[in-house]
C-alpha cells in the first residue's frame, strides 16, 4: 500500500532533534510528517531533566536566536533555574533549568499541533523509499506493514532507539529508553543500504521518591534570584519564580567498597555490552574504577517536576544489580532511607558515523537523506536539538533546489558541533563544551541574537518580532558605543572620548549596581584603568562620569535635548525604538564589549584569518592520491572525507599543517592553470 500524499519532508522520531526538525521545515511553508513509535517519545528527558548546562545552554540560546522551539518551551516549563560559572567571565557563562518534564512533554506536543502544515502520527519506520529515477536518491519511508510514504527529503532522528537494549547486571531485552519500544528492523535495512553502523551506550541513575529523603542531611542547592530566560522573546520579561530546589550529597568509602566487590555483576564490566559509552558522564563503577584514591563523588538530587515525587540523581548512572543499588544507594548521606522508584540501567544502541554526512547533515550517500541527534553519535537533548534544526532547515531548502544552511564554528556553537561531527568524526558519544569553541569569547549565550536572528529572519525561520528585537538592540549597542562622552573634571581634566575606546573599570568608590560603568580621563584624553592607591578613590569618584547601565542606554535612546550637560550625542540623528525590558541586555553587552576590548578585538582578528582559510574551496574532484608531498595518512583522510574548504582539511585528524601548505600550493597551481 501507498499514501496517496506526497509530503515535503518526512521526519523519523519525535525526540528533542525530531521535533526540532519538523518544526523548523513547516515553518519554512513545507508539508511535514513526523513519525513516532510512540507519543509518549515525544521531547521525553529520559536522563536528567533539565535544559542547558556548561556549551549547552550556548546550543539552547542559539537554536531559540534562529527561531527553534526549545527555549521557548523551557521558560514555561522550568521549576529552578541557575547561570553556571557567573564567577568566571562572560564567554563560559551557561544557563541551565531544571524542567518538569512531563509540562515539556505536553508543551511540545501543543506547539506539534499549532503548527499549520505540520501532521504527527504514531507509526514505525523500517525502511527507506528510494525514488525511481535514482537509487541514490531519498524518495520517503516504509511503515511496517508494508505501507510506502513518499516525501521529497528525509530526516532520521532515530535517538537511541535502534536495536536499542537495556541492561541491568547480565540481564537484557530489546528496549529504549525508559521502557519505550525499541526499533529493531530499521537498523539492519540502514545496514544494507551501505551505512556502516557502530555500537554506543549510555546510561542513567535509578530515581527515589522525595517523601524518602533526607534533605536535611544534604546541602541545598537554590536557583537564581533573578531568572534570566532562555528566549530572547523573553529577554528582559518576568517568566516566573523558582519552584523547585537541588540537593547536593557524595558518595563514600563505604559506597565504593561496595561498587568494587560487586564491579563484575555489571553489565560493563561483566563482559554483557560492547557499546562505547560516554567519556564526560562515567557510570559510578567507571569513577569507582578509574579514580580509586577518590573518597567520595559529588551528586546532586534533582526533581523531575512539580507532578511527581520521583528525584534524578546526577551523577550515579549504574548498571549493578538491583538488591546491589539498593544497598548501595543507602550508603549515601541523606538517602538512608530511599526508596527507589526505578532502577538505574546501562542502554546500547546503533549510530552512525557522522563522517559520512555533509555539512549540511546530508547522507553522502543517498542524496535527501538526512541525519539529526544521537543517530549521529551525540549526546544530550541540547546537540539533538541543534542538529535537527539544522537539518530541518535544509531538508526544506533542498526541496526548493537552494543552497544548505550551514554555520561555521566562528558564528555558533551548532557550527562548532556539526563541524567536528563532520570532519573529526567521534569515536564516542560526543558532548559540547565550551572548551571545544576557539572562539568561544565571541560566541557567547549572551549575545546569540545579534549573531544569529538576522540569519534565522533571512532564511524564514526566526519571526518578524523576534528580527526586530534583535535589530533594535543592536542599534542600541552600536550607538551607545558611539557615543561621545565628556567627563564632569573641570579645565586640564576634562576631555572628550568616543565611547567606542573606553574601557570599563571597576571602581569601589562608586556605587554597586550590576550594570555600573566607570571612566576615568588620562592626561592625554583617551581613557585608561586607574592605576590608584586607596587613599585617592574618593577624590577621583568626583572626578568619574559614572552611569547606571540602563541610564546609558537611555542616553542612547533618548532625544539629544534630553542629554545631560556632561553627555553629548554624536553629530547624526538616531532613532531608536527600544523596548524598556531590553535596556539591561544593552547596557550588559556595552560593557562586555568595554571591558574585554583587547581581547575581542584579538579574537575577531583571529575570526578573520578562519574565515579565509575557509573561503578556500577545495574542488570535489581533487586527486589526493596522486598529490606529491602528501603524507599517505593525508592522501587517504582526504579521499575519503572530501572536505569542501582548506580550513575544514586543516581540521581533520591525521592531516597536519605541511600537508595544509601541499594543498594550498596546488590550488595556486590549479587557478593559474
Amino acid at each position: 500500500m501507498r499514501y496517496m500524499d506526497i509530503f515535503d519532508v518526512i521526519v523519523v522520531g519525535a525526540g528533542h532533534a525530531g521535533c526540532e526538525a519538523a518544526l523548523a521545515a513547516a515553518r519554512l511553508g513545507k508539508r511535514t510528517l513526523l513519525l513516532t513509535m510512540q507519543i509518549e517519545s515525544v521531547a521525553m528527558m529520559p536522563c536528567n531533566p533539565s535544559i542547558g548546562g556548561t556549551g549547552k545552554g550556548q546550543l539552547v540560546k542559539e537554536i531559540d536566536a534562529l527561531g527553534g522551539e526549545m527555549g521557548l518551551l523551557i521558560d514555561r516549563a522550568f521549576i529552578q533555574s541557575k547561570m553556571l560559572n557567573r564567577s568566571k567571565g562572560p564567554a563560559v557563562h551557561s544557563p541551565r533549568a531544571q524542567a518538569d518534564k512531563q509540562r515539556y512533554h505536553e508543551e511540545m506536543l501543543r506547539a506539534l499541533g499549532a503548527q499549520g502544515g505540520l501532521e504527527l502520527r504514531c507509526a514505525e519506520v523500517v525502511d527507506l523509499l528510494l525514488s525511481n529515477d535514482s537509487v541514490d536518491t531519498v524518495g520517503g519511508v516504509v511503515l511496517q506493514g508494508g505501507e510506502e510514504v513518499p516525501g521529497r527529503a528525509v530526516v532520521l532522528a532515530t535517538g537511541t532507539y535502534l536495536n536499542g537494549l537495556v541492561h541491568i547486571s547480565d540481564r537484557a531485552w530489546p528496549s529504549g529508553p525508559s521502557g519505550l519500544r525499541a526499533s529493531v528492523g530499521f537498523a539492519e535495512n540502514l545496514k544494507r543500504r551501505g551505512f556502516p553502523l557502530r555500537r554506543f551506550k549510555t546510561g542513567t541513575p535509578a530515581r527515589v521518591l522525595a517523601p524518602s529523603l533526607r534533605y536535611e542531611e544534604m546541602t541545598e542547592q537554590p536557583g537564581d534570584d533573578v531568572i534570566e530566560p532562555f528566549s530572547y522573546i523573553n529577554e528582559g520579561k518576568y517568566i516566573g519564580e523558582n519552584r523547585a530546589s537541588c540537593w547536593m550529597t557524595y558518595t563514600n568509602p563505604e559506597g565504593h567498597k561496595i561498587v568494587a566487590e560487586n564491579i563484575g555483576r555489571t553489565a560493563p564490566y561483566g563482559g554483557h555490552t560492547t557499546g562505547t559509552g560516554p567519556r564526560y558522564c562515567l557510570s559510578i563503577e567507571d569513577k569507582v574504577s578509574r579514580f580509586p584514591d577518590r573518597e567520595r563523588h559529588q551528586l546532586f538530587l534533582e526533581p523531575e517536576g512539580l507532578s511527581t515525587e520521583e528525584v534524578y540523581i546526577q551523577g550515579m548512572s549504574t548498571s549493578l544489580p538491583e538488591d546491589i543499588q539498593e544497598v548501595f544507594y543507602r550508603t549515601i548521606k541523606g538517602l538512608e532511607d530511599a526508596v527507589i522508584s526505578r532502577y538505574g540501567y546501562s542502554i546500547e544502541y546503533d549510530c552512525i558515523d557522522p563522517l559520512s554526512l555533509l555539512p549540511s547533515l546530508e547522507s553522502k550517500k543517498i542524496r535527501g537523506l538526512f541525519f539529526a541527534g544521537q543517530v549521529n553519535g551525540t549526546s544530550g537533548y541540547e546537540e539533538a536539538a541543534a542538529q535537527g534544526l539544522v537539518a530541518g532547515v535544509n531538508a526544506a531548502r533542498l526541496t526548493d533546489g537552494l543552497a544548505p544552511y550551514v554555520p561555521d564554528r566562528s558564528e555558533a556553537y551548532i557550527g562548532v558541533l556539526i563541524d567536528d561531527l563532520t570532519t573529526k568524526g567521534t569515536e564516542e558519544p560526543y558532548r559540547i563544551m565550551t572548551s571545544r569553541a576557539e572562539f568561544r569569547l565571541v560566541l557567547r549565550q549572551d549575545n546569540a541574537d545579534l549573531r544569529l536572528t538576522r540569519a534565522g529572519y533571512a532564511l524564514g525561520l526566526a519571526s518578524e518580532e523576534r528580527f526586530l528585537r534583535a535589530e533594535a538592540k543592536r542599534r542600541a549597542i552600536e550607538a551607545a558605543l558611539g557615543y561621545t562622552v565628556y567627563s564632569n573634571g573641570q579645565g586640564a581634566n576634562a576631555c572628550a572620548v568616543r565611547l567606542s575606546s573606553v574601557r570599563a573599570i571597576p571602581d569601589s568608590s562608586l556605587p554597586k549596581t550590576r550594570n555600573s560603568l566607570a571612566f576615568l580621563p588620562s592626561e592625554t584624553g583617551s581613557l585608561e584603568e586607574p592605576r590608584m592607591k586607596a587613599e585617592q578613590e574618593s577624590a577621583t569618584a568626583q572626578t568619574v562620569g559614572f552611569f547606571n547601565g540602563n541610564e546609558l542606554c537611555g542616553i542612547a535612546a533618548a532625544p539629544a535635548e534630553a542629554h545631560s550637560a556632561s553627555i553629548r550625542p554624536l553629530p547624526v540623528a538616531i532613532d531608536l525604538p527600544l523596548p524598556e525590558e531590553l535596556k539591561g541586555s544593552v547596557a550588559r553587552q556595552v560593557e562586555i564589549e568595554r571591558k574585554y576590548k583587547g581581547y575581542i578585538e584579538k579574537q575577531r582578528r583571529q575570526v578573520e584569518k578562519f574565515r579565509k582559510l575557509e573561503s578556500k574551496r577545495l574542488p570535489q574532484d581533487l586527486d589526493y592520491g596522486s598529490m606529491d608531498g602528501l603524507r599517505l595518512e593525508a592522501r587517504q583522510k582526504l579521499s575519503a572525507q572530501r572536505p569542501a574548504s582548506l580550513g575544514a582539511a586543516s581540521r581533520i585528524s591525521g592531516v597536519s599543517p605541511a600537508d595544509i601548505a601541499v594543498l594550498m600550493v596546488q590550488l595556486a597551481r590549479r587557478e593559474r592553470s
